[in-house]
C-alpha cells in the first residue's frame, strides 16, 4: 500500500504540472482568443481532461488491485489537491480565504468542482476502461 501511495504521489505531482500549464495557457492564450468569460471554464474542461488521460496512462503503473485500491487512491489524489489549492493560495501565494473559496464559484465559471470530481474517480474509470477490474462493481 505504501508503494502505490508513492506511486500516486509521483503521479500526483504531473497532475499538479499539467494544472500549472493550464493555467498558463488560459492566462496567456484562451483569454487573448475568447475572453476571460469563456476562457475559464474552457480550461476547467481542459485540466478535467488531462488529469482523465494522465490517470488513464499511468493506472498500469499504479497497479491497483481492486475498486478499493482505485477508489483509496482518487480520494488521496482529492485531499492532495484540495491541500494544495488551499495552502498554496494562502501560504505562499497571500490570497486571502475569501478569494481562494472562488474557485468553487461555478456562477463566474469555474468548473474546479468538476475537476475535483474527475480527480476523485479518475483512478477507477481509468482501471474499467483499461479493463484492469474486470466485471467490479463501485
Amino acid at each position: 500500500m505504501v508503494k502505490m501511495l508513492l506511486k500516486a504521489t509521483w503521479i500526483w505531482l504531473l497532475i499538479v504540472v499539467a494544472a500549472i500549464l493550464n493555467g498558463l495557457l488560459r492566462e496567456k492564450v484562451l483569454v487573448s482568443l475568447v475572453g476571460t468569460e469563456a476562457a475559464l471554464p474552457a480550461s476547467g474542461v481542459l485540466l478535467a481532461i488531462l488529469v482523465f488521460l494522465i490517470a488513464l496512462i499511468s493506472i498500469p503503473f499504479l497497479g491497483p488491485a481492486d475498486t478499493k485500491a482505485c477508489i483509496r487512491i482518487g480520494l488521496y489524489w482529492l485531499v492532495l489537491t484540495l491541500s494544495f489549492e488551499f495552502l498554496f493560495g494562502y501560504c505562499i501565494v497571500g490570497k486571502p480565504w475569501r478569494e481562494i473559496v472562488q474557485v468553487f464559484n461555478v456562477h463566474k465559471g469555474d468548473l474546479f468542482i468538476v475537476v475535483l470530481l474527475v480527480t476523485g474517480f479518475s483512478p477507477w474509470l481509468a482501471a474499467k476502461t483499461r479493463g484492469m477490474l474486470d466485471n467490479e462493481g463501485i
